[in-house]
């Protein structure tokens, strides 16, 4: 096999509609446009959105709410959640993803509140909550802000 006897697959490739090519075509006279209007001109199109004149439904619809470019989100870890580590490790990115506590990291891991923390772990994370750290400090353990 060399350029030179190179074909596509068989039937994957198909001939274009020949339109307007005479009677015995299947095509011809009006070209499978139909008889007059606008869309039998050329560039004759309506354009998407457009309902006749209606106002139409993303004009009807009022605009709502308010999306700033600069919001960060985290990823939600509970305290209960740490409790499968064993007592005095250390809790990092790694450890987060590896025992499927996170799933995509967005832009950090933030600790909540939730659940009971009765281990001692140095704990690691972009952010905590605040009754989460004392959490965390109160069963003897430390709260790392990467």
């Amino acid at each position: 096999m060399d350029l030179s006897n190179l074909q596509p697959a068989p039937g994957s490739t198909k001939n274009r509609k020949r339109l307007g090519r005479g009677p015995g075509s299947g095509h011809g006279k009006t070209a499978g446009k139909g008889h007059k209007g606008q869309k039998a001109r050329s560039g004759g199109s309506i354009k998407p959105g457009f309902e006749g004149g209606q106002m139409p439904l993303q004009r009807r619809l009022p605009k709502r709410g308010f999306s700033p470019l600069t919001r960060k989100e985290y990823a939600l870890v509970n305290l209960g959640a740490l409790e499968n580590f064993e007592p005095g490790s250390v809790i990092d990115l790694e450890a987060y993803v590896n025992s499927g506590l996170v799933g995509q990291m967005h832009d950090g891991i933030k600790i909540l509140a939730r659940g009971e923390l009765t281990k001692s772990l140095t704990v690691q994370a972009h952010k905590f909550s605040k009754a989460a750290q004392s959490k965390i400090e109160a069963a003897g353990g430390k709260a790392e802000v990467i």
